[in-house]
């Protein structure tokens, strides 16, 4: 079972503009910030990890940057848990796990794939007042 992500004790948070090199400022951080938390680079889960990153990012940067300036990352870990959230302002929250079945196509699809082979979740959170939402996505390490 999956911690809950408030007692992941972990926790960074990156805010950037919502424009291209966003996404390899979002990958860096998660190399720095898994180093720092003593996450070895070649465990199983972080290549994937990566890429799924990478293509939530790129969908704010591709989706959401008319309406949403900037768009967040938050990072938390916990003994055997690596979390991430991709937030933005777009009021649009795409159904993840339709995604994975083969009803649409696309990056989605890669990063519900990954995540469930992983053994991980992905969770679509909207925002209290409707005007945004996170991705979070949960791995084992």
């Amino acid at each position: 079972m999956t911690p809950r992500l408030e007692a992941l004790p972990l926790r960074h948070v990156l805010t950037m503009p919502t424009v291209g090199s966003a996404v390899r400022l979002a990958r860096e951080t998660a190399e720095m910030v898994l180093t720092e938390w003593g996450i070895a680079r070649r465990h199983p889960s972080v290549d994937p990890a990566l890429l799924i990153l990478s293509e939530l990012v790129t969908n704010s940067v591709r989706h959401a940057a008319a309406v949403s300036g900037n768009v967040t990352v938050i990072y938390a870990a916990g003994k055997d848990t690596f979390a991430f959230a991709v937030h933005d302002r777009h009021p649009y929250q795409p159904p993840l796990y339709a995604a994975g079945t083969g009803n649409t196509g696309g990056g989605l699809a890669t990063v519900v794939e990954l995540t469930l082979f992983l053994g991980g979740t992905a969770v679509v959170r909207g925002d209290a007042d409707g005007g945004g939402k996170s991705i979070w996505i949960t791995l084992p390490l």
